[in-house]
């Protein structure tokens, strides 16, 4: 089943925030991820704990975060770019926290801190990538399929890389797509 997102965004007097913006970005990651979680779920894999969920919705969101990165390049400079995505990362870095702690986990680790790790070292990685944000290569996808392979257990990880790289990567990869356009509608080329 397809997730439903806003992907219109009516444009106010004097334009939306980064601030804004970050937050709806973040958001839909957020939703997109959590989406893949429940499909590789219904789909028989063994998520067994919240903990493993959320780490797999991390793996998820990350690779979201860097192709809405790659996607927003070269339609707004530079600065307002990295301030973007920064902001959409911390706040994912929020959402992830929240979630422990109403899953009941609160156990002094600095999750946050962890998570924006996270998000710098694969940021590093995607990074070494060739791709263009709407047609993202094997070699990107795969990675995020191995990454998250190391999560499942060991009955689910043959198929796993499959079910990233040709279902639920594209389908959340459609979806965001949609999302940055209705902020960032992508330049015209002149003929």
């Amino acid at each position: 089943m397809a997730l439903r997102v806003k992907t219109v965004w009516f444009k106010n007097a004097g334009g939306r925030s980064a601030a804004e913006v970050a937050t709806v970005l973040a958001s839909t990651i957020w939703r997109l991820a959590d989406t893949t979680v429940s499909n590789l779920s219904r789909a028989d894999c063994d998520i067994v704990t919240p903990e493993r969920g959320i780490r797999i919705l991390g793996e998820v969101a990350t690779f979201l975060l860097h192709m809405s990165d790659r996607s927003v390049y070269g339609r707004i400079p530079d600065e307002e770019r990295a301030q973007l995505i920064q902001s959409a990362g911390k706040r994912l870095a929020e959402m992830v926290v929240n979630n422990l702690r109403e899953m009941g986990i609160n156990d002094g680790f600095d999750y946050r801190a962890n998570f924006i790790d996270m998000l710098n070292r694969r940021a590093e990685d995607y990074a070494t990538f060739e791709c263009r944000p709407d047609e993202p290569g094997f070699p990107i996808l795969r990675y995020l399929g191995l990454a998250v392979r190391e999560l499942m257990l060991e009955s689910d990880q043959p198929w796993v890389i499959d079910q990233i790289m040709e279902l639920q990567a594209p389908e959340a990869l459609g979806t965001l797509k949609k999302t940055i356009d209705g902020f960032y509608p992508p330049q015209r080329k002149e003929k």
